[in-house]
């Protein structure tokens, strides 16, 4: 929809100039939460990956609001995505050893990266907007992934 609406497609200049968001990614540190090096370290490998996840949920929920004030032509979808993705990092939280791991980004961090977010001029509002939902869509691709696995993991090591 960005790419026929607003003109922002995957090979534009400008996006590959302003892709400096730091957006969470699950990435080959995290052992793409889907290869357990052994049975005896499965419950830390699977802890990590969990808590990776959880944050990775919490930090894009600031994104998704930015996203919530400047689409406004589906402000309700990106409501109903932002309750999604907090529930599901509560939910995935829950399920970490120690829950208070977890990074959560504090009220400071949030609004810090929300005002530099609103500093953009309009043009860079649609490749912003872009980005982060590309990056999300990965990063949820990469979640269900690991989830499943270590679900049936769990289930086959119980």
């Amino acid at each position: 929809q960005m790419c026929e609406k607003f003109t922002v497609c995957e090979n534009s200049m400008e996006m590959l100039l302003r892709n400096d968001l730091n957006l969470p990614k699950v990435t080959e540190e995290d052992g793409h939460c889907s290869s357990v090096p052994d049975s005896l370290t499965f419950l830390s490998f699977q802890d990590k990956c969990l808590r990776k996840i959880s944050s990775g949920l919490y930090t894009f929920q600031t994104y998704l609001e930015y996203i919530k004030e400047t689409f406004a032509s589906e402000k309700q979808n990106v409501e109903s995505l932002c309750y999604s993705t907090e529930h599901l990092a509560h939910t995935i939280r829950q399920m970490v050893i120690n829950p208070d791991e977890v990074m959560i980004p504090d009220p400071a961090t949030r609004e810090s990266l929300r005002a530099k977010l609103r500093s953009s001029k309009t043009w860079i509002e649609k490749i912003t907007t872009h980005l982060i939902l590309r990056d999300f869509t990965s990063f949820m691709e990469k979640t269900v992934r690991a989830v499943r696995y270590l679900k049936n993991t769990r289930s086959y090591s119980a």
